[in-house]
């Protein structure tokens, strides 16, 4: 593990990196898998190894709003908050592929703060930056179109995949986007018409 965690997590300093080897554990889900749930107690903050998560908020007849995805390099802002503060969760994350992960128990998390420069540099970077991601998706919340909002989902989904083609379905943006299939399937097929996209049976191919 040592190997894996100092290339992907390359800030840590060696000492962070001998405190989580002795401490951490390794744990593996598969794709589909929900490792936290709305309403959870966390004992442990993730870090990924590989694969990828998907973060979501819950309503409270179980619609769900995708946040944000976590990939390898990466730790769970939310989770690190309500470890914190021994909170339950208020996010739900699935597994979209494989993954590998670093549980740090509970108890390290403040500990590390105050022993680890790296690892308080290293929680601040990722509050700052979910916190950047956050305010993006609010502001295509308050501020667009729904066509403007199912473009930054499907480029945010690029980035995150650094792919072209996705494997998404109509009723999953209309799920993750609070609205009707029939309202993305109309829109997916505008955008294919100007030419931004082409439609598949299982999947969409982004062309621009």
């Amino acid at each position: 593990m040592n190997q894996n965690l100092k290339k992907l997590f390359s800030s840590f300093s060696t000492a962070l990196i001998d405190d989580i080897n002795a401490n951490a554990i390794d744990q593996s889900f598969v794709a589909g898998d929900v490792i936290m749930r709305t309403g959870q107690y966390i004992k442990n903050t993730v870090l990924v190894l590989s694969g990828s998560i998907k973060i979501y908020r819950e309503d409270e007849d179980g619609g769900e709003f995708f946040m944000y995805y976590l990939q390898p390099g990466q730790a769970c802002a939310i989770s690190m908050i309500c470890a914190t503060k021994n909170e339950q969760s208020q996010i739900m994350a699935k597994v979209v592929e494989d993954v590998e992960l670093v549980m740090v128990p509970l108890p390290l998390m403040d500990k590390w703060m105050m022993q680890h420069r790296s690892w308080y540099e290293f929680v601040i970077d990722t509050y700052r930056s979910r916190f950047e991601e956050v305010l993006e998706v609010v502001d295509s919340i308050a501020f667009r179109a729904m066509d403007e909002r199912l473009e930054f989902y499907l480029k945010r989904h690029k980035d995150a995949c650094g792919c072209v083609d996705l494997k998404l379905s109509h009723q999953e943006i209309a799920t993750e986007l609070n609205t009707s299939r029939e309202v993305i399937s109309r829109l997916l097929k505008k955008l294919e018409q100007r030419g931004a996209l082409k439609l598949h049976r299982n999947h969409i191919e982004l062309l621009k």
